[in-house]
């Protein structure tokens, strides 16, 4: 929890500026694709039986592909908006590496690429954030009830 609050005060970097607003735009086109058009989505990923779950996931795939690029723009890229995005793109990437031999469209091997280096980014993003994360000093150290209530001594 303490990582996370040394995080917090920090703008972003370039780094993560830059993947928030890449993966919000990927997520913000390929989240409306399938609710704009769904035929034309479903000749390049392949036919669905359930159109309004697709539209269903494509919103939800927007939604936060429309924060992940308002957060970008506005470098305000958080430790939750990090948790968003890496979380998003290794959950539809182990969908795209688990369904795609067998159920799903190969195309989707493509998406697990994307969603993979999307992953690594914001792995390294964090790691640099933690490293230049602003050192606090130690809190005091009390050794008696006197010092802790500000009494002199």
């Amino acid at each position: 929890m303490e990582a996370v609050e040394q995080l917090e005060s920090e703008h972003a970097g370039p780094l993560a500026s830059g993947l928030a607003v890449t993966q919000g735009v990927f997520y913000l086109a390929t989240g409306l694709w399938p609710i704009v058009h769904l035929r034309s989505f479903e000749a390049v990923t392949g036919p669905k039986l359930e159109g309004w779950l697709v539209k269903t996931v494509g919103a939800l795939i927007a939604v936060v592909g429309g924060t992940l690029l308002a957060a970008g723009l506005r470098r305000r890229v958080h430790p939750e908006l990090i948790s968003l995005a890496a979380g998003s793109a290794a959950s539809l990437a182990a969908v795209d590496l688990v369904y795609s031999p067998q159920r799903i469209s190969p195309v989707y091997l493509l998406d697990a690429v994307v969603e993979g280096a999307l992953v690594t980014g914001w792995g390294v993003a964090a790691a640099r954030l933690w490293k230049h994360r602003p050192i606090q000093p130690p809190p005091p150290q009390y050794t008696s009830p006197e010092d802790a209530a500000g009494f002199p001594t």
